[in-house]
Order: structure tokens, then sequence, then C-alpha cells
């Protein structure tokens, strides 16, 4: 990890000027997002990097913005998804209404997914189902309102989309223009709106949470705090589902209890 005064001065000054909370974040995750800004602005250290950012607001926005953690994807790691269909099977079941929260949805896709899931499968009722998706970020949040995603070299979206044999049937796909565009139906229950996790404020009303793959990026001492979070944002009995490489920290483990430990998905108790 980098030594260098100027790097954690620089970490100082977003946290202290910016806002940004880089304290809760592990310094392996911060030091890539500024060196790929440093890389991008040309510049030849930190420092030189520093001096810029404190002069230059564009610049300040840009690397707000890259601390988004925007790794996401259409049913990403789908054998979780059998677990998620379960758990929303049952939650239809038994709920009148189903409230879902995906946290850290990044450019919407996870939230998305949770919709054409929720179409697909009888079992669910789906005009019984809402969900709020929320990020960080308001450019990735701009993409997901929009829910028109480009093909490119690196991202597969149809074999994303194969999770589900009709997904035609709620994704238009625009082979001339190279996109795929969501449609209205799987839109229309999901709302989103911008809210930090760390330092944000818990909701309420919820069955299901989602938040996946954020936790890997955060320092132990702050997980908890941010667990605590949605465990309030839940409702009795509620669920929730992390990324597959992480846990529940054992001080949280009397209110969370694992009802499928191989897809990562707890129930609160």
């Amino acid at each position: 990890m980098p030594a260098d005064d100027s790097f954690r001065a620089l970490l100082d000054y977003m946290e202290t000027e910016l806002g940004f909370s880089t304290s809760h974040y592990n310094d392996s995750y911060l030091d890539r997002r500024v060196t790929a800004r440093l890389r991008r602005t040309k510049c030849d250290d930190y420092s030189e990097y520093f001096d810029q950012l404190r002069t230059d607001p564009d610049e300040q926005a840009a690397l707000l913005d890259s601390m988004s953690i925007n790794v996401t994807g259409f049913f990403r790691n789908p054998e979780v998804w059998d677990g998620i269909r379960d758990v929303l099977r049952t939650l239809s079941a038994r709920e009148r209404q189903v409230s879902i929260w995906s946290a850290a949805c990044a450019d919407g896709r996870e939230p998305y997914s949770l919709s054409m899931l929720v179409h697909a499968d009888p079992q669910i009722d789906e005009s019984a189902v809402e969900i709020r998706a929320t990020d960080i970020s308001e450019d990735a949040l701009d993409v997901a309102r929009d829910g028109v995603y480009e093909e490119s070299r690196t991202t597969d979206l149809g074999g994303e989309l194969e999770y589900l044999s009709n997904y035609e049937q709620y994704v238009d796909h625009d082979r001339e223009e190279g996109v795929y565009r969501v449609r209205d139906r799987v839109k229309r229950p999901v709302t989103f709106e911008r809210h930090d996790l760390i330092s944000g404020a818990s909701k309420s009303g919820f069955n299901l949470v989602t938040c996946r793959n954020l936790f890997i990026y955060i320092d132990t001492e702050y997980k908890r705090s941010m667990l605590e979070t949605i465990a309030q944002s839940l409702e009795e009995d509620g669920y929730l589902v992390i990324g597959k490489s992480e846990t529940i920290p054992p001080s949280l483990k009397s209110t969370f209890e694992a009802t499928d430990n191989r897809h990562r998905i707890y129930q609160r108790v």
C-alpha cells in the first residue's frame, strides 16, 4: 500500500473538504481509484495530482464519481439468483406487500434483475413488489433511470440476461444501435435515489435488502455500523443478501442468521 505522504494528504483532503469517507475503505481500493485518475490526468505522482485536484472542481467531481463501486451485471453470480428466487417466493406467499432495497445498485442492473425475476416467476405476485434502488453516484443513477445499456467487447449483456430463458420479454435488444433497453414493465416497480450507506440514515419497512460486493472494499471496523443500518431498515424476519466472498462479522451473528450460507442469504432475527 502507498506510504507516500502526498497520498495520505490527498485522502485527508477528500474526507475533510470533499465529504468522501475515505477512512471507511481499504487502502488497496482507494489506491486503485486514485491511480486511475492520476493516469487519466497525466500526472506523474500523487503530489502533482493533489495540486491539480485542489484547484480543479471538475477533477474533484470526476474523482468522487470514480469512487463509486460500479462493478455489476444482470444476474451476477447466477447460482445466487436461485436462492433469491426462493426468498421472493417465500415473501410473496407471506406478505401483502414486498418491499426490496437494492443498496449500492451501481448502474441499475441488479434492481432490474430483481424486477425481471419477479415478472418471470408465476409464484411471485409482481403487483405486490416494489423496489428501491440506491447508490452514491449520481452518474450511475442517471444510467440506471434510463435503463439503456451499451454492448461492448468486455461485457456480454446477452450472456448476463440468459439466466432467464425468456429475457426478450423484458429487454429490447437493438442490434443496429448495439444497446439493450429495459422495458417499461420492468422499470415501473423500481425507483432510484441517492444514498450513501456509509453515512446515510437507515430506512424502514423492507422485507429484502440486497447489498452485494460492497463490503469487500470496506475496512472491517466499519462493516458493523453499515450492517446495523441495514438491520434497522429490515422488517422482522426480513432477508439480507451479500456478496459470495463476504461474511457477517461475528459480533452481528445475533442479528443475522444464515438461511442459505452457500449463497450468503441471511435473515434478521
